[in-house]
Formats: C-alpha cells, sequence, structure tokens
C-alpha cells in the first residue's frame, strides 16, 4: 500500500513538473514575440486591437503587448523587378516582344499596408499593363529610336498610379524589343539602302569639292615656272614611296622635230615653208631698218658755207 502511495506521488510531481516546463515554455514564447527589432532600413506599422498605432515605427527595439498588438515590417530600399515579356502590337501593325525593368520603392509604409494587400505584386501587374497600353501606341521606329522618351513616360505614368500606395517609382527601362525575323531582314535592307545613299551623297559632295580646290590649284598655278615647281613637289613624294615605275609629264613641243622627220608629209613640209616665209619677212625688215638709218646719216654730212664764203667741210 505503501509502495503505490510512493508511485501515485511520483506520477505526480512528473507531471506538475511538466506542466510547469509547459508554462514556462509558453511564457518564453510569448514575451520573445513581443520584443520586436526594426533596423535601419525597416520601419514598422504596429495594429492594436487592429487599429493602426501612430505612424511607422523604427529602428530600434520595440516591446509589444502580447497577444494585443502586431507589426508589420516594410522594407524601404528600391525594390528592381523585372517586367515578364509582354507581346504587344505596334501602331504600325508590327508584332514585338517587350520586356523591362522598374525600380520603385516605398516613401509611406503605413499606405502600403492599409491602401494595398500586395504592393509588391500591385506594382508588377499595373507595370505590365502600362507597358502594353503605351507602346501599343508607338511606331515601331519610334520604339527602336525614342527610347528614352518612352522611359519617362512610362515613369510618369506608372508612378501617378502607384502614389496612392505609398509607391515612388523611379526608373522604369525598356530592356529589349523583340521582333520577327523577315521584319528584321526588311529593316536590315532599308539601313542598307540608306548608308549606300548617304555614301554616294559623301562622294558626290567630295568631288565636288575637289574640283573647287583643283580649279583654285588651276588659278594658282598658270605661272610655268609654279607649275614646274608643282611637279618637282610630286616627283619627291612619288619617290619616298619606294614606286619601281615613275610616270613624268613631258611637253609635247619636244617631240616635234622627231614627229616631222618620221612623217615626211606635207605637215613638215608645210612647217619648213612655214619658218622660211619667216625668215624672208626678218629679213626684208632688217634690210628696212639699215636703209632708214644710212638715209638719216647721208642727210647729216651735207656741207654748210662759212660767214666768209668758204665752204666748211
Amino acid at each position: 500500500m505503501y509502495a503505490n502511495l510512493g508511485m501515485l506521488q511520483a506520477v505526480g510531481v512528473g507531471i506538475g513538473a511538466i506542466v510547469v516546463v509547459l508554462v514556462a515554455i509558453v511564457l518564453v514564447a510569448v514575451v520573445l514575440s513581443a520584443i520586436k527589432i526594426v533596423k535601419e532600413y525597416e520601419r514598422g506599422v504596429i495594429f492594436r486591437i487592429g487599429r493602426v498605432q501612430g505612424g511607422p515605427k523604427g529602428p530600434g527595439l520595440f516591446i509589444l503587448l502580447p497577444v494585443v498588438d502586431r507589426m508589420v515590417k516594410i522594407d524601404l530600399r528600391t525594390v528592381t523587378m523585372e517586367v515578364p515579356p509582354q507581346e504587344i502590337i505596334t501602331r504600325d501593325n508590327v508584332p514585338a516582344r517587350v520586356t523591362a525593368v522598374i525600380y520603385f520603392r516605398v516613401v509611406d509604409p503605413n499606405k502600403s499596408v492599409l491602401e494595398v494587400e500586395n504592393h509588391v505584386l500591385a506594382t508588377s501587374q499595373i507595370a505590365q499593363t502600362t507597358l502594353r497600353s503605351i507602346l501599343g501606341q508607338k511606331n515601331l521606329d519610334d520604339l527602336l529610336t525614342n527610347r528614352e522618351q518612352i522611359n519617362e513616360e512610362l515613369q510618369a505614368i506608372i508612378d501617378e498610379q502607384t502614389e496612392p500606395w505609398g509607391i515612388k517609382v523611379s526608373v522604369v527601362e525598356v530592356k529589349d524589343v523583340e521582333i520577327p525575323q523577315n521584319m528584321q531582314r526588311a529593316m536590315a535592307r532599308q539601313a542598307e539602302s540608306e548608308r549606300e545613299r548617304r555614301a554616294k551623297i559623301i562622294a558626290a559632295e567630295g568631288e565636288y569639292q575637289a574640283s573647287e580646290r583643283l580649279r583654285q590649284a588651276a588659278d594658282r598655278l598658270e605661272s610655268p615656272t609654279a607649275l614646274q615647281l608643282r611637279l618637282f613637289q610630286t616627283m619627291g613624294e612619288i619617290a619616298v614611296n619606294q614606286n619601281s615605275t615613275i610616270i613624268l609629264p613631258v611637253p609635247l613641243d619636244l617631240f616635234k622635230p622627231f614627229l616631222e622627220s618620221q612623217n615626211g608629209s606635207s605637215y613638215g613640209q608645210g612647217v619648213r615653208a612655214a619658218r622660211r616665209e619667216e625668215e624672208k619677212e626678218a629679213e626684208r625688215l632688217y634690210e628696212e631698218a639699215v636703209g632708214e638709218a644710212t638715209r638719216e646719216v647721208s642727210s647729216e654730212e651735207v656741207p654748210t658755207e662759212m660767214p666768209d664764203g668758204e665752204p666748211n667741210r
């Protein structure tokens, strides 16, 4: 009988110890749950029996009332979110696949908790909708060239729509625009044609400027001496390149005697006759000049009379 009584006491003590341990564990858990630490980049929104207690709290250590208070922590750092690829049709009926990235952060923790259930998901959905809507109103050329203007327009629209949620959208960037392969080939042909057109225009402008410079150079080189100096300069430039062949311009007058001797035709005879006529004309002019000089000398030697009547010799 005493043995049974001792056994029952031992069991009672064991059960009591277990209960005490369980109560201690519960108390410790409750106390730990009442202690909250808010980091520097976080803010805490405290609800007491379902009602918000003032503005956001933090950073630091906070002790809440167990079971009565509840804290929701909000991260204030900038969130980088990639917008899933969106299938769009541009204003000129070209299908395209667009991806973008959006940067946003929470500026009002209370609004981000009270006004929207999940501010990250809500911002993602509004970004996708705005991306399809805005890019669908643009032409493909604008989408490829005016990327900065489109990014600013997207940022302004998304930021205006997320402002009531306490969200600030800082940057929206269109990352990539994918178009069909046939459209890429057509655009490549168009760009090639444009480059060829520009190359022809540039070549024509170069020819025009070169002709102007050549005309000015011709005006400067009217003197034979200047032309000869330019020839020597050109020869010097060619010699520097160590070329095996040098082509020099030679006046055609140097080859006329050889041409005349080889032809032996009326052309050479005509030239010789012209030279003989020139020589005869030169001799006639010389004789006339000599005759005039002789007559002037003879007229000066006529005798004159002296005052006493004797001739003066």
